[in-house]
């Protein structure tokens, strides 16, 4: 039987990251997959990171948040020196639009939020804002600019980190099913697999929505749902690149658009709870395409160049599940939503401390997975819908 310190159920970036800050810690570990690692919710997203919460459910993450997008550079930085591959990494900000009479007193209200929690945003005019970026439509009434946001290629990134995780010797097992845990009383010692059992002295559960799937002792702490998110990119057709060359996130309540450095424009998205088909729509497409030509007018004339849906980790509160649970040896690190790429450094650290059964000094209660345990029959069966986030 094959044995090492940690096995992580999940090759997604939450999973990978945290087989590589574990790793640093000179302990074995394998990650498992049931298809090709990396090829969920993280290579579906849209790059966004953004630690400005969506709405009120969202205020306990803004801590974790601005924790995370701090620890960026450092990540993304041994990420690219580690397997030599770039992840598309950039500070540029984001531009928050406000439609219509209230646009103003709209934007003042957003701000004094943000602020508040100590998110940074300053106010632009709209002179200002289409000066950093002329392709915006003329309709726009006010804008905010949150400039310590940032952006990365989720498809780069993921695939630069499940190089740079075998590059400092961890195994990653693409196609193998995690069906269940192998224990020894109330000790959590390994997990049971498609390709035969594996002894861990540690196991994390980082596998997205499918996590609630992996067995009946998962499940009670993991009550994972899928969310549907469908997505498209947009490319400027020949010659007319300046119109829609833009520079800085753009995001407004209907949907956004993030401009990656190979000409994609990813727009998105759909919210679609407990949909598990990976799909598009026309009604999704319509939505997107109507909120982007909303803020870019010039991009009615885009070309699409891919359209496709993804699968967000969704929980009964709409916050993660993370942290470890009666079982011994048993963490998770599951549900981060429309947040898995932001929030995968500051998960990654906290990983460590729990793999190895010591505490942490700050207070993640909002996010233990034993809140399901001690309250499941009394929590809502979907997540709240969110319109702000990749």
């Amino acid at each position: 039987m094959k044995t090492v310190d940690v096995a992580i159920a999940g090759a997604g970036l939450i999973g990978v990251a945290a087989a590589l800050e574990l790793r640093t810690r000179g302990l074995t570990v394998t990650v498992l997959d049931r298809q090709e690692p990396g090829r969920e919710a993280s290579f579906a997203a849209a790059g966004m990171l953004a630690p400005s919460p969506d709405d009120l459910s969202s205020l306990p993450l803004v801590p974790l948040g601005k924790s995370s997008i701090a620890l960026y550079p450092e990540f993304v930085a041994h990420i690219e020196q580690a397997s030599g591959k770039t992840t598309g990494f950039a500070q540029k900000g984001t531009l928050e639009l406000f439609f219509g009479a209230d646009g103003e007193s709209e934007r003042d209200r957003f701000m004094a939020e943000r602020k508040r929690i100590g998110i940074a945003v300053e106010p632009l005019s709209v002179l200002q804002a289409r000066e950093m970026e002329p392709s915006l439509t003329s309709q726009v009434f006010a804008a905010a600019w949150l400039y310590q946001e940032a952006i990365v290629n989720p498809r780069l990134l993921i695939d630069a980190a499940i190089s740079a995780a075998k590059a400092g010797g961890v195994g990653v097992l693409a196609n193998c099913t995690v069906t269940g845990l192998v224990r020894e009383a109330n000790r959590c010692t390994g997990v049971l697999t498609s390709d035969g059992p594996i002894s861990a002295g540690c196991v994390v559960i980082a596998a997205g929505c499918f996590s609630v799937g992996i067995g009946a002792e998962i499940a009670p702490y993991a009550p994972t749902i899928p969310v549907r998110g469908q997505m498209l990119a947009l490319r400027a057709p020949a010659g007319t690149t300046s119109i829609v060359a833009l520079r800085h996130v753009i995001r407004s309540a209907n949907g956004y658009l993030v401009p990656h450095d190979d000409g994609r424009i990813v727009a998105g998205s759909t919210l679609e709870n407990g949909v598990q088909e990976k799909i598009v729509t026309s009604a999704g497409m319509g939505k997107i395409q109507g909120a982007a030509i909303e803020m870019v007018p010039a991009l009615k004339s885009a070309e699409i160049v891919e359209t496709w849906a993804g699968l967000r980790p969704g929980t009964p509160d709409g916050l993660p599940i993370l942290g470890p649970t009666d079982i011994q040896g048993l963490v998770i690190a599951t549900g981060h939503y429309r947040n898995g790429i932001l929030l995968a450094p500051i998960t990654a650290k906290l990983v460590v401390p729990w793999a190895l059964g010591l505490t942490i000094d700050r207070d993640l209660a909002a996010f233990s997975p034993m809140r399901f345990v001690d309250r499941r029959s009394f929590l809502p069966e979907e997540p709240p819908s969110r319109q702000a986030a990749g």
